[in-house]
């Protein structure tokens, strides 16, 4: 992992002003956040929040089930959150922490109330406006007991922006038999450096799903999420679709320790080089019984590239239940032989085998942002990659 000098960005004086309808943006800011997954149209959407640079420029919830604010807010309305920020990441765990700790710009406060069924998204975005930015924030989630939402959060680049730095911090609350479904876009550039720190918590019954999707170029990405498993009945699961083109460098996975019997856990990384390199980190502990645990990384590389993948298990009890299975290689000759008996030309073959592996059919996405992600999938097959 290259080093990151945090020096060649601006922390500080790129404060933006307030934007009451996402309607005003520009088109190409729209465009930009609709990769991200964020729509502009908040009919589709249960509440919405955007940062810009180093400031929260909007904010607005329409489900009386969700409440929503700035996290600067609410530390100030409910007396620091003492019960909540900085416990589950550790402030000194390294100079990008220290940042966002020290130097806080904004991220977001998510609270769904108990007993909430939350039937639209609710949507968050991060984006990088001004050019060499650096970005520090602290977004804290709390599904609290009963509650079932689901989060789109992006994080993007305006349109021409090249470099800056994105440091964020991220803490997950999820009460007894609440239900998360995280869904994380990042639409970064090729001179962005990423960092985000995030940790979780599941109580009894509750449920965590995570699901993350990275298929544009960034320079420099080093993400670790991790969820403790503290309640039995509780499910966790990740599903990660992650491309890495030449110039990218991706050190990323994720961890799950279940520290309770009767809990469920599933990682699941699909991972394409078309010339970058990826470090593909997987950890499942396990340290009550019964408890059941999966981990599987797959990874193709397309012409050049590197993949590492490193899954670990961990159990510490008799009786315990927990697989891994990871493979890097390429496409199969034969399954691109199966596909051009059945009337596909070569070309029609790799392309439908690639777009399968890469399967993001994530429910809530924009369309537009679904046939983007499919059109970015079907350049890979005919890249000079190829």
């Amino acid at each position: 992992m290259s080093k990151v000098d945090l020096s060649n960005f601006k922390f500080d004086g790129l404060q933006r002003e307030a934007i009451s309808d996402l309607s005003v943006l520009s088109e190409e800011d729209k465009d930009q956040l609709l990769m991200a997954g964020v729509v502009s149209d908040l009919s589709t959407r249960s509440a919405s929040y955007l940062q810009m640079d180093q400031s929260a420029v909007h904010c607005q919830s329409n489900d009386d089930g969700v409440e929503i604010m700035d996290i600067k807010e609410a530390l100030k309305k409910y007396d620091g959150l003492k019960e909540y920020y900085w416990t589950l990441v550790d402030k000194d765990k390294d100079e990008f922490t220290k940042s966002a700790y020290d130097n806080l710009h904004g991220g977001y406060f998510i609270r769904v109330k108990a007993g909430a069924k939350i039937k639209d998204p609710i949507q968050s975005c991060l984006m990088l406006k001004s050019e060499n930015v650096g970005q520090n924030v602290h977004n804290l989630v709390i599904i609290e007991e009963g509650a079932e939402a689901h989060i789109i959060t992006g994080c993007s680049v305006a349109h021409g922006t090249k470099a800056g730095a994105h440091l964020g911090i991220s803490e997950f609350f999820v009460k007894k038999n609440a239900s998360l479904t995280f869904t994380m876009v990042h639409n970064w550039s090729e001179d962005v450096a990423v960092r985000p720190r995030s940790a979780g918590v599941v109580e009894e019954g509750g449920k965590f799903l995570s699901n993350y999707v990275l298929l544009k170029p960034v320079k420099d990405l080093q993400m670790y999420p991790s969820i403790e498993m503290n309640g039995p009945h509780s499910v966790a699961r990740f599903n990660s679709v992650v491309v890495a083109p030449k110039g990218s460098h991706l050190d990323m996975g994720n961890k799950v320790v279940m520290n309770a019997p009767h809990t469920r856990c599933e990682i699941i990384a699909r991972t394409i080089s078309s010339g970058g390199t990826i470090i593909n980190r997987g950890h499942i502990g396990a340290h009550h019984v019964p408890s059941k645990g999966h981990l599987e990384c797959q990874g193709l590389i397309l012409g050049g590239g590197r993949i590492w993948a490193i899954p670990e298990l961990d159990g510490t009890v008799e009786g315990v239940e927990l697989s891994h299975e990871a493979s890097v290689g390429k496409i199969a000759q034969e399954e691109i032989e199966y596909l051009m008996a059945r009337g596909m030309d070569e070309d029609e073959a790799t392309s439908t085998i690639v777009r399968g592996f890469l399967n993001t059919d994530i429910m809530g996405l924009p369309a537009r942002l679904q046939k983007e992600i499919d059109k970015q999938i079907e350049e890979l097959q005919s890249s000079d990659a190829m």
